[in-house]
């Protein structure tokens, strides 16, 4: 059984294993979570202070046994229906935050999107709009 974790910890999650799964957290990404942590609604009773904890923990089940599955089976668990989308917008951010995504993080928004049974149209509009934002001249 996993152990229960907040929805915001559950958001930290998503946006530290889409980081990781390439096995490179660089700078971009990093900062780009932070960015996310200290903007968002969703964080605004989060103490910014737990981000790195929250990482950690996160690290911690990732290296486990069977970790991907036990993390995506918290982040489902811990999450409301009304953030599965926001989550699934995170990941995109952080993957598309260093302008370039590896297939392991196409592979993880595969994953996520099937446990958080995300509708497919508002993964489209999800990814369309990161595409928008991050497109370069």
């Amino acid at each position: 059984m996993s152990k229960m974790i907040s929805p915001q910890e559950a958001l930290i999650y998503v946006m530290v294993t889409m980081s990781a799964v390439d096995r490179s957290m660089d700078d971009v990404e990093l900062q780009k979570i932070g960015q996310l942590v200290k903007s968002l609604p969703a964080f605004g009773d989060f103490n910014v202070e737990q981000l790195v904890a929250a990482s950690q923990a996160c690290g911690e089940n990732l290296a486990g046994e069977n970790g991907l599955d036990d993390t995506l089976d918290m982040i489902r668990d811990a999450l409301p229906e009304r953030l599965r989308e926001t989550a699934y917008a995170m990941a995109v951010e952080v993957a598309a935050a260093d302008l370039h995504v590896e297939q392991e993080e196409l592979r993880f928004l595969q994953l996520l999107r099937d446990h958080l049974d995300l509708d497919k149209l508002a993964v489209a509009a999800i990814e369309r709009s990161a595409r928008a934002r991050f497109t370069q001249i």
